[in-house]
């Protein structure tokens, strides 16, 4: 398996084909046509959404945070994408999830998960459904025109998915008439569709994304690595071909835009879990393929404000 820096991602003009109202069933889901959103516009400026500090948490007003129940935070996640965001047991787990959990404790707050699609997410939190949204949600200029985000807390990688027994290697063998998967909406839809030049066939989930690959109805699933990790099991005919590492547009949790007394809350509760090393552990326990330090912080980011120290 191949492992590379995907700098160059921040720096290719992109426009995104975000669809939001097609269904996946048998071999895959047809495009829609959408109008240029630029979506991965921003990326090389996530140094500037972070901030410098935050509010200390004894500071935090609860009643000002604009909760749709008073002491919880309802958040909307999705239930198929480990390790980052899945139900096992019953339960909505993995490490986007539990690392919400713990800031949620800082705060002392209550954490209530609820599953939707990643094609409807910040249209919800944005309409005040759900308080937050967490998906391992790339922050870009075009969605944060829907949403407001907290700062970050973990970068991406983006994977290639293709059959073991299948001639594609790599990003540099996705090429025009190949029938390549993408879930709809997110970053891997945009970088296929507007960086590879090529119309991918959306999905509305992870699972059939991969069932399809599966099932040979699709060649490649162009997907963020945790996902594909998640669901690539030895002996199922596929595996990882290739990753890249884009440090430069972190992930975080989605909040509406007017509720920045919500974002300031959040940010503080993460700051004291990277502080007393929740994070570090979450981080180990889930993405245990990150062995050492530079895996886990690579080229300089780190999570949280800009003061804080990781633990």
């Amino acid at each position: 398996m191949k492992i590379k820096a995907l700098k160059w991602l921040s720096t290719v003009p992109v426009a995104a084909a975000l669809v939001v109202s097609l269904a996946a069933c048998g071999g895959g889901a047809s495009p829609a046509a959408s109008g240029p959103t630029d979506a991965l516009a921003g990326a090389q400026n996530a140094d500037k959404y972070t901030t410098a500090d935050v509010t200390a948490l004894d500071k935090i007003d609860k009643s000002k945070l604009g909760l749709i129940t008073d002491g919880t935070i309802k958040v909307g996640t999705l239930s198929d994408a480990p390790p980052n965001i899945f139900i096992k047991d019953g339960k909505f787990t993995g490490f986007d999830n539990e690392l919400l959990r713990a800031v949620g404790d800082k705060l002392g707050l209550k954490v209530e998960f609820v599953s939707t699609e990643f094609s409807a997410l910040l249209g919800q939190v944005k309409n005040k459904q759900f308080d937050v949204g967490s998906s391992s949600i790339s922050t870009t200029d075009k969605r944060r025109e829907t949403v407001a985000f907290t700062n970050g807390y973990d970068f991406g990688y983006m994977a290639v998915v293709a059959k073991e027994s299948g001639s594609v290697k790599g990003f540099d063998s996705l090429k025009q008439g190949m029938r390549i998967g993408v879930v709809q909406g997110t970053v891997q839809d945009d970088f296929v569709t507007n960086t590879l030049k090529i119309e991918p066939v959306r999905f509305q989930d992870y699972n059939t994304v991969f069932a399809n690959l599966k099932s040979g109805q699709v060649d490649a699933w162009v997907a963020p690595s945790q996902q594909a990790t998640g669901q690539v099991k030895a002996g199922d005919g596929t595996k990882i071909v290739e990753q890249r590492a884009t440090t430069q547009n972190f992930s975080a949790y989605a909040v509406a835009k007017d509720n920045t007394a919500l974002v300031e809350a959040l940010n503080s509760g993460l700051d004291a879990v990277i502080a007393d090393g929740t994070w570090t552990k979450l981080v180990k326990e889930w993405m245990p393929e990150r062995k050492t330090a530079e895996e886990q912080r690579p080229e300089g980011w780190k999570p949280g404000s800009k003061a804080v120290q990781v633990k």
